[in-house]
C-alpha cells in the first residue's frame, strides 16, 4: 500500500493514528468480541480512546523513558495502552500473559517496569506476589474489574478510571502530553520486546519507530495490505509478530484488529470475523487438518468419498489455479465443482473463505499439511524472521511458493550466507540493541549492521529462495564426521499428527536417538477407533499398539532421510516415546514452543543414557509442575525400540 498524499510520512506509531482517523475516522479500526457480542471501535473513536488513556498515565505521573509492562490478552485496550504509552515518551514492554510470576519477576526487573498495565485479577496477582521484589513498580492499572473491589487501590486503579481521571484533568497535562507526542521521531524506541530464553535469560530487544515503520510499510506493500483487510489478532502480545500484524502493519495500511474473547472460542470467531489476512504457526494448521481428518474418518462412507475423490482433484490442480497457472477447462470445471461440494463448505468451517494472504512461520511446516490448504485455494505462504528483524527476513511471493524454502529477502533486506553456513541479514528494521547487554549486541549485530540469526541455511541457484537447515548451533559432527542436523530430523517427525513433539540427539555419537511426545487428541482418536482403552496420557503413551504406530512413522522418516546424501547419518536408530508433554511450566519448552534442548538433555539423562546402552526399557521419576504451581513427580518404566535404518552401502548404491 502506497503512503496516503497527506504531507510528511509520520514518524511514530502514534503518528500514523493521527493520520488514521484524519484519513479513515469511520472506518473500523478494532473489534473486540465479549460476553459474546461483538464490539466496534472506528479510527477516530481509537484514537479518542488512545488520548484518555494517556492523559490519565500523564496524571500518574509517567515520565519520558518509563517501561509499562503490558499483560494479557489480546484486548483493543491492551494495544491502545502501548499506544498511549508512546505517546507520553514511555516504552511499551509486553509480557507473555501465561508465564508464572518467577517468570515474570525477571522481565519486570530487568526492564525497570514503573508502570504494569493487566487485564485481569489473575495477573494482577502475579504481580502483586512478587511485588516486593519490584520496588521499581510505581503503579499497577487493570483492565477488567472483576474479583479487584477488595484490593489495596493506594496504588492501583482501572484503566477505566484512570482514563476518565486523566479525560477530567486534561487542561492540567494536555500541553505536555503535546509536547512529548511531537517530540517522537523515528529513532526513538517504539516498543521492547523480549526473546524466548531458549539458551538462557531472555533478552530486551529494543526496536525504534523506523524499524517497525519501514518493515511494516515495505511488507504491507509486498501483499498489497490495504485499510479493507481483517487479522485475527489471537498470537501473545508479547511476541514480535502480533506486534507487527497487529500494530505495525494494522496502523500504517489501517486493516482492522478484530481480538477474539477467549482462547476457547478461536475458532469459532475465526469462523464469524472470516480475516483476509491470517498468520498462525504450524501447530494449528496441523491441529485444524488433523480435527478435519478426524471427522472425516467418522463421516458416513459417502461423504467420505466424495470428499476423497475432490481432495485427489485439489491435490492435483489446486496450487496451479491458485498460482494462475495453465490448467485444462475440464480440470477446472472439476475444481469448481469440488468448491462447491467440499472445499468451499470446508474453508467456511475452518473460517478461511476470505483469506487473500496467509503466512506460517517459526518452524517447518509439512509438506503434505502445507499443500493441503493450498489445494483448497487458501494461499498460504511462508515467511521466515526473528524479533531482532521487526519479524520480517524472507517472504515467499505470489506464484513462487513451495513447502521446501522461506522465500525470498522482504523488500529492504539484504541477506548473505557466511563461509560456516550461518545465515546473516540487514534492513531498516534491524534492532537497535538488547537493552543493558551491550555484549550480546556486539556478538549479534556488527559494525556495519549484519545480524547473525543463529540459522545454518543456504540460497538457491537461480531461484534465490533460501532453505533452512537447522539452528547453527545445533549442526554438529556425530562420531564418525557425518553431519547433525537435528531440528531437519525433528521437524519431518512432527509432519505426522500423531507425533506433537520430537527431540533428536547424535552430536558427537555413533548414531541418532530420539524422545517423541504423542499428540493426545490425534492419537485417543486412533485408539478409540481401534478399540484400545487407556486412562491416561501416560498409558496411551506405553501401548505397544502405539509404540507400533510411532516405529512405523520413524521408520519412514529414515527413508526420507536416507535420500538426502548430505544427511543421511541422521536416521534414528532408537527412540522413547516420553510418558509426559514437554511443557513450558516444567522449564522444556519456551513460551513460543521452542525446545529447551539444554535443559531436556539435563533433566532426562537418565533416558539418553539408556538410548545409547543398549537397554529395553527404563524406569524413571520426573518432577512436573500442576496448573496451581505445585511440585509433583511422575513415575514410569518406558519401553525403548530399534528403528530400522536404510543401510549406508543400500543407499550409496541406489545414488
Amino acid at each position: 500500500m502506497a503512503e496516503p498524499a497527506t504531507g510528511v510520512q509520520p514518524q511514530s506509531i502514534p503518528g500514523l493514528l493521527a493520520r488514521n482517523a484524519a484519513l479513515w475516522g469511520d472506518r473500523p479500526a478494532y473489534r473486540e468480541k465479549e460476553f459474546g457480542i461483538w464490539q466496534s471501535w472506528t479510527w477516530a473513536e481509537t484514537a479518542a480512546e488512545v488520548r484518555a488513556i494517556a492523559l490519565g498515565l500523564m496524571t500518574l505521573g509517567i515520565e519520558r523513558g518509563d517501561h509499562v509492562a503490558i499483560i494479557g490478552r489480546n484486548r483493543p485496550a491492551l494495544y491502545w495502552s502501548m499506544i498511549a504509552a508512546q505517546m507520553c515518551g514511555a516504552v511499551p514492554v509486553p509480557l507473555y500473559q501465561d508465564a508464572v510470576a518467577e517468570e515474570m519477576v525477571y522481565v519486570l526487573d530487568h526492564c525497570g517496569a514503573r508502570f504494569v498495565i493487566a487485564g485481569d485479577q489473575e495477573q494482577v496477582d502475579k504481580v502483586l506476589e512478587v511485588q516486593n521484589r519490584l520496588p521499581g513498580i510505581h503503579h499497577i492499572v487493570y483492565l477488567d474489574k472483576r474479583g479487584m473491589r477488595k484490593y489495596d487501590h493506594s496504588r492501583m486503579n482501572a484503566l477505566a478510571d484512570v482514563a476518565a481521571e486523566g479525560s477530567a484533568g486534561h487542561a492540567r497535562v494536555e500541553a505536555e502530553l503535546d509536547r512529548r507526542s511531537a517530540e517522537l521521531t523515528y529513532d526513538h524506541t517504539c516498543v521492547m520486546l523480549y526473546t524466548s530464553g531458549t539458551t538462557g535469560k531472555p533478552k530486551g530487544v529494543v526496536l525504534s519507530n523506523r524499524n517497525i515503520i519501514e518493515t511494516s510499510k515495505n511488507t504491507a506493500g509486498f501483499d498489497h495490505l490495504s485499510q479493507t483487510d481483517d487479522v485475527l489478532a489471537y498470537l501473545p502480545m508479547a511476541w514480535v509478530g502480533d506486534f507487527i500484524f497487529s500494530v505495525g502493519q494494522a496502523y500504517w495500511s489501517g486493516f482492522t484488529v478484530n481480538c477474539p474473547e477467549n482462547a476457547a472460542t478461536m475458532m469459532t470467531d475465526l469462523r464469524e470475523i472470516g480475516p483476509s489476512y491470517f498468520f498462525a504457526p504450524p501447530r494449528v494448521f496441523e491441529g485444524q487438518l488433523t480435527s478435519v481428518m478426524i471427522r472425516m474418518e467418522d463421516a458416513g462412507r459417502l461423504k467420505k468419498r466424495m470428499f476423497d475423490h475432490y481432495m485427489a482433484i485439489a491435490r492435483r490442480v489446486g496450487p496451479a489455479i491458485l498460482d494462475g497457472k495453465p490448467v485444462s477447462g475440464l480440470d477446472r470445471l472439476r475444481y469448481w465443482l469440488g468448491d462447491v461440494l467440499v472445499y468451499g463448505p470446508l474453508k467456511n468451517t475452518l473460517g478461511y473463505s476470505r483469506i487473500r494472504v496467509g503466512y506460517t512461520a517459526g518452524e517447518a511446516i509439512g509438506p503434505e499439511i502445507f499443500d493441503f490448504y493450498r489445494a483448497l485455494g487458501i494461499n498460504l505462504k511462508q515467511l521466515y524472521g526473528q524479533t531482532e528483524a521487526s519479524v520480517f527476513i524472507t517472504q515467499q511471493p505470489d506464484g513462487e511458493v513451495r513447502s521446501d524454502t522461506v522465500g525470498v529477502p522482504s523488500p529492504g533486506v539484504e541477506i548473505r550466507i557466511a563461509e560456516s553456513g550461518e545465515v546473516f541479514y540487514r534492513s531498516a528494521g534491524t534492532f537497535v540493541a538488547y537493552f543493558k547487554n551491550p555484549d550480546s549486541t556486539a556478538s549479534t549485530k556488527d559494525a556495519e549492521g549484519w545480524v547473525a540469526t543463529g540459522d545454518a541455511g543456504f540460497i538457491e541457484e537461480g531461484s534465490g529462495h533460501l532453505r533452512i537447515i537447522d539452528r547453527a548451533k545445533d549442526v554438529g559432527r556425530m562420531a564418525d564426521g557425518a553431519l547433525f542436523a537435528p531440528k531437519y530430523v525433528e521437524n519431518k517427525l512432527k509432519f505426522y499428527p500423531n507425533i506433537l513433539e520430537a527431540v533428536v540427539f547424535g552430536a558427537g555419537r555413533g548414531m541418532c536417538t530420539a524422545f517423541i511426545n504423542i499428540d493426545l487428541t490425534a492419537v485417543g482418536n486412533w485408539a478409540e477407533r481401534n478399540n484400545i482403552a487407556y486412562a491416561s496420557y501416560q498409558e496411551l503413551a506405553g501401548h505397544p499398539k502405539v509404540y507400533d504406530m510411532i516405529q512405523g512413522h520413524v521408520e519412514e522418516v529414515n527413508r526420507s532421510v536416507a535420500a538426502d546424501p548430505m544427511l543421511s547419518g541422521c536416521q534414528i536408530h532408537r527412540f522413547l516415546i516420553l510418558h509426559k508433554e514437554l511443557d513450558a511450566d516444567d522449564g522444556e519448552l519456551t513460551r513460543t514452543r521452542k525446545v529447551r534442548r539444554n535443559i531436556i538433555a539435563e533433566k532426562f539423562a537418565d533416558l539418553i543414557d539408556a538410548l545409547y546402552g543398549g537397554k529395553d526399557e527404563i524406569y524413571t521419576e520426573t518432577e512436573v509442575t500442576y496448573e496451581d504451581g505445585r511440585k509433583g513427580a511422575i513415575k514410569a518404566t518406558l519401553t525403548i525400540r530399534d528403528a530400522a535404518v536404510v543401510a549406508q552401502e543400500r543407499r550409496m548404491a541406489a545414488e
